[in-house]
This record gives C-alpha cells, structure tokens and sequence, in this order.
C-alpha cells in the first residue's frame, strides 16, 4: 500500500487529515470498482464493492475527522499522519 505524506506530494491541501485522505482517494481510483466498473470513488463506496485496505482507509479517515470534533482530543494531537 502507498501512504504519501503531505510534505512528500505536495498537496496543496494542508488539513489535519489531508494524507489519510489522498491515501483513500488513490485507493479507490485504483481499485477495480472504478478501473473496470467505469463507476466514481462515491458509487464504488456506496455499493460497497472495494477493497478492504480502502475499508481501513475509510475508517482512518473517519477517526481523523472525527477526532478534530473531540476537545478531549485536541490536546494529545490530531490521529493522522
């Protein structure tokens, strides 16, 4: 599995959870659901007809977003990398 940090590609998004999110969305461009299938990154996560390395990524991201709403956790630190 690729991972790419922001500070590696360059994103031009900066957010908390910017490298969990490029690492989902290269997923889900590459996996069948959207190579053979034709379909976009939303449909193929709708069906549910992805990988389970993007089922991990999805929820990493999940936390990550969600860890920015908890003020608990705003003092150790944003999950991500």
């Amino acid at each position: 599995m690729l991972t790419f940090s922001p500070e590696e590609v360059g994103l031009a998004d900066t957010s908390p959870c910017a490298g969990i999110r490029a690492d989902l969305k290269m997923c889900l461009l590459n996996s069948d659901c959207c190579k053979k299938d034709k379909l976009t990154p939303r449909q193929c996560l709708k069906d549910g007809a992805i990988p389970e390395e993007c089922i991990q990524l999805r929820q990493s991201f999940f936390e990550c977003k969600r860890s920015l709403l908890d003020n608990r956790r705003r003092f150790r630190g944003h999950k991500g990398y």
